[in-house]
């Protein structure tokens, strides 16, 4: 399987116009670290849907400023207007429009697994509930992550030439 790295100025559009020409979902390898501890960088996969009704606790593909996409969860709604942040962040929000959304997701793979986390199983639910709940805390569980859990238990990255994503959810 051959690999292309996009910027995701370019990359992202494509995702979009695959979704509106009516492909079910689109799955891709997550890259950076703001959603840690949950989706590591070059490891774990995300499936995207077109964007329905988003909910504070959604994770979300959205465009945040002119070309600047980010995979964050969505943390306050107030009408129209979102309020971001990447679980792997203790600081810093991103704010942006219901319709700078590109997409929705509905699914993880995690760790290599071939059947994904689904947002709706109770798994997934918990990981979110917990994880926004300790939001007061989330800087020294980030730290003790990074500190502790990562040497101990360093994150393996399959070779992604060979790796294949399933094609269903």
């Amino acid at each position: 399987m051959k690999v292309v790295s996009l910027p995701n100025d370019k990359f992202v559009p494509q995702v979009r116009a695959f979704l509106e020409e009516g492909q079910p979902f689109v799955t891709f390898r997550v890259r950076g670290n703001s959603m840690r501890p949950f989706l590591e960088h070059e490891r774990d996969c995300v499936a995207l849907v077109l964007p329905g009704e988003i909910q504070r606790g959604d994770v979300v593909l959205a465009e945040v400023s002119p070309k600047h996409y980010v995979l964050h969860r969505v943390i306050i709604r107030h009408e129209d207007d979102l309020v971001l942040k990447g679980d792997g962040n203790s600081k810093g929000i991103e704010t942006c429009r219901v319709s700078d959304v590109v997409a929705t997701a509905v699914g993880f793979y995690r760790k290599g697994r071939r059947k994904a986390d689904l947002v709706t199983g109770l798994k997934w639910r918990t990981y979110s509930r917990l994880w926004m709940w300790l939001a007061p805390v989330r800087r020294y569980l980030l730290a003790l992550h990074r500190r502790v859990w990562l040497r101990l238990f360093p994150v393996k990255i399959r070779d992604i030439s060979t790796d294949k994503i399933p094609p269903t959810l």
